[in-house]
């Protein structure tokens, strides 16, 4: 598993003016020391993921690959802290010239442009991978009522809550495009390991969340269906009558029960397609004697699952408001508001959605969760360790090792996912990785041995 995230970037005046300057002088400032240390604005790092600057002065960050989710949700923030210690370091030296930058971690700007946090899940190779996708749509467009991050839509003189902040930009279900439309999933064969074997499944429809807890529901909620999926699981044929207009009916709902136009003629609503996919996924589980063995934070992932579901149908949404971005979202948004008297389109109001999804010092993430209003699951030092150190059941243990060895001593390489090359002055040395689940490899280790022994 891995997540890619791309992050708003905006550049303020400290002063109330207009903005001393925009977006891509912005980024230039936040990655002119990594430009200078790597020569790139793109580099791999020691924690085994990719830190990258991405068309649009995007900056992205790319988890290592991750097979334990509590490995995955502390390598994704680690991303948030880097980012948050590189604008720190940017805001230094802007401070004279009354500029602070902000990098949020959200899917749409002010002018309606729209970036992704897209999953990715490494899926057994099969010739029915198309069929199989398709059939995973429903859970897509639907899901959104559990982890949507919550968006405030300004349309002219009105405002009101949506559900999720990528919905509206979905232009197609699934593709393999990826300039000329925006699909829900993205079935570019590209499995970064053995090609033979796997298929990534590439998910662009999520959005971006800041709570631990949702962002471990959106991804261990897919693992467990793909899981069951893959082992025989067969769901139900609900197949959308027209899924782009279904992911935009969804989200403009808060009540969840959008009802759906399915292709056979039958209707269901949002809620009623994950709660039968809920149901069958954990009788799959408990048939087979998995729950009792999974870890504490996917039985976890189980639990709120259920909970969340039930807070849904029976309206107390109480219940999940430290859990559930978007539900922890509107209700802030909403008490804000009626503390001052006055609507969500209320610039006051607008500014803190804002620092909603701020990750530098001016968001509200460590505040809400220092005073239990978000659930936290990943401890701070397990965060400041995905920071420098990467995943230990992986190719990516390979990955940073090969990368803080190098930098430590100083030797020219390159990396990518499959692909470790030193540079030496006779040509280069590579070693290509197939295998995403290994941590260990002999051929990494003898250019560990070179580069330690020169």
């Amino acid at each position: 598993m891995g997540i890619e995230t791309e992050y708003g970037l905006l550049c303020a005046s400290t002063n109330g003016g207009e903005p001393p300057m925009d977006a891509e002088a912005a980024a230039h400032h936040l990655f002119e020391p990594l430009l200078r240390k790597t020569r790139s604005t793109s580099t791999f790092l020691a924690n085994g993921a990719r830190l990258y600057l991405d068309v649009g002065a995007h900056p992205e960050y790319a988890t290592a690959e991750c097979d334990y989710l509590g490995d995955l949700l502390a390598n994704d923030r680690a991303g948030d802290q880097l980012y948050a210690q590189m604008a720190g370091d940017a805001n230094e030296t802007l401070a004279a010239s009354g500029a602070r930058i902000h990098l949020f971690k959200n899917n749409r700007d002010s002018y309606g442009n729209s970036f992704g946090c897209h999953e990715n899940y490494l899926v057994r190779r099969r010739r029915d991978f198309r069929q199989r996708i398709d059939g995973l749509i429903p859970y897509f467009v639907t899901r959104q009522i559990m982890v949507g991050a919550g968006f405030l839509e300004v349309d002219g003189g009105e405002v009101r809550f949506k559900l999720s902040q990528r919905a509206d930009k979905m232009n197609d279900a699934v593709s393999a495009a990826t300039t000329r439309s925006r699909p829900m999933i993205n079935t570019r064969d590209e499995p970064h390991g053995d090609a033979e074997l796997y298929r990534r499944m590439h998910v662009i429809v999520g959005d971006s969340n800041m709570s631990d807890s949702t962002s471990a529901l959106k991804v261990g909620a897919t693992q467990a269906l793909l899981d069951a999926v893959e082992d025989g699981l067969r769901l139900p044929d609900r197949t959308l009558a027209e899924p782009v207009r279904a992911i935009r009916e969804v989200s403009a709902d808060t009540s969840c029960r959008a009802v759906l136009d399915l292709a056979d003629g039958s209707r269901m609503t949002a809620l009623e397609i994950q709660r039968e996919v809920h149901d069958l996924v954990r009788s799959r589980f408990e048939d087979y004697g998995w729950l009792a063995e999974l870890d504490p934070m996917r039985r976890y992932v189980f639990d709120l699952w259920e909970r969340t579901l039930e807070a849904l149908e029976c309206g107390e949404l109480e219940a999940i408001s430290t859990e559930i971005d978007w539900v922890a979202k509107r209700q802030l948004l909403t008490r804000y508001a009626e503390r001052l008297g006055t609507g969500l389109g209320d610039p006051r109001i607008l500014r803190l959605d804002l620092a909603w999804h701020d990750i530098t010092g001016a968001g509200l993430r460590p505040k809400l969760e220092a005073s239990g209003g978000l659930k936290k699951l990943v401890s701070e030092e397990d965060v400041v360790r995905a920071t420098g150190i990467p995943p230990q059941t992986t190719r990516a243990k390979l990955r940073g090792d090969f990368v803080a060895l190098a930098m430590e001593n100083r030797r020219d390489y390159m990396v990518d996912w499959m692909n470790f090359r030193l540079l030496e002055d006779g040509g280069a040395r590579q070693v290509l990785l197939k295998d995403p689940f290994s941590p260990v490899n002999d051929e990494v280790a003898e250019l560990m041995e070179l580069i330690e022994g020169e």
